[in-house]
Formats: C-alpha cells, structure tokens, sequence
C-alpha cells in the first residue's frame, strides 16, 4: 500500500479497524516507518512516566529466517516466516511499579511492567493500522535464545514479539460481546 493514498482515521475508527494480522506481504517497513511507529509507542503513558518498554527491530531476511526456524513455538513459526518486521518487545527489569527511590509500590507488585508494555504495544499497533501496516502481538517464544540472539541486555526481559507489514489478509472482526456483558455500574 502506498502510504500516500492512506486516509487519517479518527481514533474510534482506527480501534475498530485493527486486525490481528498473521500473512503479510513481503514489502520491507522502511526504517523511517519503524521509527514512525516507536515514535508514537513511546508517548503511550507508563507507571511514574518511567518510560521502560524497549524495542529491538529485525528486518534482515537472514535475522528472521533464524528467529523462525529455531526461536519461535511452532504456533507462530508461519507468522514469523513471512513477516518482514518482529519488533521484541522488552522492558527495564524493577522500573514500572518502582518509585524513584527503588522501592517497590504498586499493589499489583513487579507485574505493573506488563500494563505499560500492553499500553506501549497497542499503541503502537493502532499507529500501525493508521499507517496502512497490520500486527500480531505473539507471546509464545524461545525467551532466552532470543535475548542471546539479540544481545538484550541483562537488565531488560522481553515481554512479546510484534510482528508487523503490509497485510496480505483481511480478517473480519471476530464476535464482541456487548456492552451489558462486560459492564458493570455500582447502584
């Protein structure tokens, strides 16, 4: 898709149009684009605005092929293998839910790092969809042989795998369930 005949959508539209997506043509994400992208990840908010999501990008065809073949379950080894993007999605180990000091705050203890990262990554996929590019967020990996592979370093862990290009699909939104279901109002 050229990203000229791409229309701005309004944040509504841009929610209800994104698709997980898990085909992708083999058209390269400019680098422009994944800077692009992160740009926008990083205004998503995060615990005390300590801003601890990192993103290491693989679009080289021999980094991918490796990442398929032995660092993904089996689950998502076809997402990866024609995807032209993987964002590794990783955090700050003890920042989110810290406060400045080090000590530990939040009620929901070291787990808070996986809000802000849940945060960051949506928005980045509604910044994706804006853009014309589709995504899946993948949780089902190699954790240590793709942080080796990666040279991550030891004060971050990875959280997700994003994979990200041109759709070579067009998925229909699957069933929601209405808003009685899942809304509650205290009477």
């Amino acid at each position: 898709m050229c990203m000229s005949l791409i229309k701005p959508m309004n944040t509504i539209d841009c929610i209800k149009a994104r698709r997980s997506i898990r085909r992708f043509l083999p058209q390269k994400v400019g680098h422009g684009v994944i800077e692009q992208l992160i740009d926008c990840a990083r205004w998503a908010p995060s615990w005390n605005n300590c801003k601890a999501v990192r993103y290491t990008a693989l679009d080289k065809e021999e980094h991918l092929k490796v990442l398929a073949n032995t660092l993904m379950a089996a689950e998502n080894k076809h997402i990866v293998k024609n995807a032209p993007l993987i964002l590794v999605v990783s955090n700050v180990k003890k920042r989110s839910g810290y406060e400045r000091d080090g000590h530990l705050s939040s009620c929901k203890g070291e787990s808070w790092e996986m809000f802000d990262a849940g945060v960051a990554c949506q928005t980045l996929c509604l910044a994706a969809t804006e853009l014309g590019l589709g995504t899946v967020i993948m949780g089902t990996f190699d954790e240590a042989g793709i942080a080796k592979f990666i040279g991550l370093p030891e004060n971050e862990e990875i959280i997700a795998l994003l994979a990200c290009g041109y759709a070579n699909e067009t998925p229909k939104a699957p069933r929601r369930k209405e808003v009685s279901e899942i809304l509650r109002f205290l009477q």
